[in-house]
């Protein structure tokens, strides 16, 4: 009776122990990808829209900028009723004249000593820096996607681990209750499989409560709910050795080329406040007509002026507009070496991840080995009498914690990996090769950068633009 009760819940084992294994490899085709995942967020991120918007918002500033270097021509009209009444030598006269007067005027910058030049040039490194930005806001959308389908993926063997634990439990325990019955275990025996299985029918509610979490953070990163995952990623291609890597990041991270180019621009600011000490020359122009309603008399009038300026006293607003600028110049260069150093430290930190991920899953995997050998040695002890149920039991688990510990452990390799690409500033739709519209910045600034009138046909081309990147 003991071998016949032992070999049934040994069996038992074999199976399930087999299902624990088979229940992750196997994947539908329709399942989602990590390259989906990526798609779906590079898609619909209101975050990479709004910082587009804010890009097209500093392309404007440099068409701003120009506009200050062209001529400012105004249409006047003004029609005027005065009242007057006088009284001379005790005779009253009242007169009621109107005026109609209509007119152009032209104001043209001649000189600045450069200033409105620097302030263009420093709004186009601006933009140099929001778009860089831009990069940048685009890899933290991609490595959210990333990080939220490799949740998904690690909930879903979990939870599928997790049930297999229970299904052992559950057999283990109808084992004890069908040797109970025939006085080969006690009461005792039966309360630990009762035990085993609710704390295994417990950690599957956690597993499944955990999986829904990180489908609802896939939704968010993604747009939509994810279907089954198609398994651990292919790793990306990562660099030979940290120092590659630092090499890498230095070249091409954008936070580093966005400081950069910050430093630019404060230094034109700089040059551009120092110009504004020096004279400026004007040329102004104005040309009219002035009619009176009482008579057919008029007037025509033009006037032409070149004005020359000079700041003597300002209030101190001139030199306080200097200091200014050489401040957040100052502050602009220490930020780019404290973005540097930020880089050099996340990618060594990123590039250690990795190693030491790549290290625990190769333990891991050693270790479900090694688990799989001593289960299987257990359970043919126990077909003999020479182990217990709680042997064989305890020796499923243990196999089932490694098994637990390697998903665990690929699935932080995986993250580690694309957490490095992003440390690098390589984490974006165009190096990845993603199929989509890669967004242009190009194309919106060189339809504003001459600052084309309301009326041209650049106007009518920015307006298409518009239409067509408005999603309402």
């Amino acid at each position: 009776m003991r071998g016949s009760a032992t070999g049934k819940l040994v069996r038992a084992f074999a199976v399930t122990a087999g299902l624990a294994i088979s229940v992750m490899p196997g994947r539908p085709v329709w399942a989602d990808n990590i390259t989906d995942a990526f798609i779906g967020a590079y898609n619909t991120s209101g975050l990479l829209e709004q910082n587009r918007a804010l890009l097209r918002a500093a392309d404007e500033d440099v068409a701003i900028a120009l506009a200050a270097l062209r001529p400012i021509i105004n249409w006047t009209v003004q029609v005027s009723q005065d009242y007057t009444r006088s009284r001379t030598s005790n005779v009253v006269t009242t007169t009621e004249p109107s005026r109609f007067f209509t007119g152009l005027g032209l104001t043209q910058l001649l000189y600045d000593g450069g200033a409105s030049i620097l302030g263009k040039q420093s709004a186009q490194e601006t933009v140099l820096s929001t778009r860089q930005t831009l990069i940048d806001i685009e890899q933290q959308v991609l490595i959210r996607a990333a990080n939220a389908y490799l949740g998904v993926l690690l909930q879903e063997e979990t939870v599928a681990i997790r049930q297999n634990n229970v299904d052992v439990s559950a057999e283990e325990l109808r084992a004890s209750n069908d040797r109970f019955e025939v006085g080969e275990v006690t009461r005792t025996d039966v309360a630990l499989s009762e035990a085993q299985l609710a704390s295994s029918q417990a950690d599957l509610a956690v597993a499944r409560g955990e999986l829904s979490i990180a489908q609802a953070e896939y939704v968010n990163a993604v747009g939509k709910a994810p279907g089954r995952t198609a398994g651990q990623p292919s790793l990306p291609n990562l660099p030979r050795s940290e120092a590659e890597a630092i090499s890498l990041a230095q070249r091409n991270h954008p936070a580093i080329l966005s400081a950069q180019h910050q430093v630019r621009a404060f230094d034109l600011i700089v040059q551009q406040q120092r110009a504004n000490l020096g004279p400026n020359v004007s040329l102004n122009a104005d040309a009219g007509v002035r009619e009176s309603y009482d008579n057919n008399d008029y007037v025509n009038d033009a006037t032409v002026s070149l004005d020359f300026t000079q700041p003597i006293y300002a209030g101190g607003r001139l030199a306080a507009n200097v200091r200014r600028a050489m401040a957040n110049r100052d502050a602009s260069r220490a930020n780019l070496l404290n973005v540097q150093k930020n880089i050099t430290q996340g990618v060594t930190d990123r590039y250690a991840a990795f190693q030491a991920a790549s290290a625990s899953l190769r333990a891991s995997t050693e270790r479900v080995r090694a688990s799989q050998v001593a289960f299987d040695g257990i359970r043919e002890e126990a077909t003999l009498g020479a182990r217990t149920t709680l042997d064989v039991l305890n020796a499923q688990q243990d196999l089932l914690d490694a098994q637990l510990a390697e998903v665990a452990s690929r699935t932080e390799r995986s993250r580690a990996a694309y957490q490095l690409l992003q440390a690098q500033g390589l984490l974006t739709a165009e190096r990845l090769g993603l199929a989509v519209q890669i967004y242009d910045p190009t194309l919106y600034y060189n339809l504003v950068k001459k600052a084309p009138a309301r009326v041209s046909k650049q106007s009518k081309d920015l307006d298409r633009v518009l239409k067509a990147l408005r999603r309402d």
